[in-house]
């Protein structure tokens, strides 16, 4: 446990960071798994409003810090990539 005042008030500010991070960082998770099973059931307008909705999350939360910017475009990719390969095949 921490003496000094300034590392206390430091470990007040890490801990709400954490619990705010923790939660967008499994809303994303969520979006992700929607894009997925719209683009596995075949619905294409469901699955590109999905991808919408969730390259809108993932930038909010690059820009607030919650995931590095790179993560965020590695992740639209990737999901922007199945979306577009379940619309191909159906």
């Amino acid at each position: 446990m921490a003496n000094i005042k300034s590392q206390i008030k430091r470990n007040r500010q890490n801990e709400r960071r954490r619990v705010r991070n923790r939660s967008e960082r499994t809303a994303l998770k969520t979006n992700a798994k929607r894009v997925h099973t719209a683009a596995a059931s075949g619905e294409a307008d469901a699955a590109t409003e999905e991808l919408r909705k969730a390259s809108r999350a993932l930038d909010k939360a690059a820009s607030s810090g919650s995931i590095h910017k790179n993560t965020a475009a590695r992740r639209k990719s990737r999901l922007a990539r199945a979306t577009a390969a379940a619309t191909a095949s159906s």
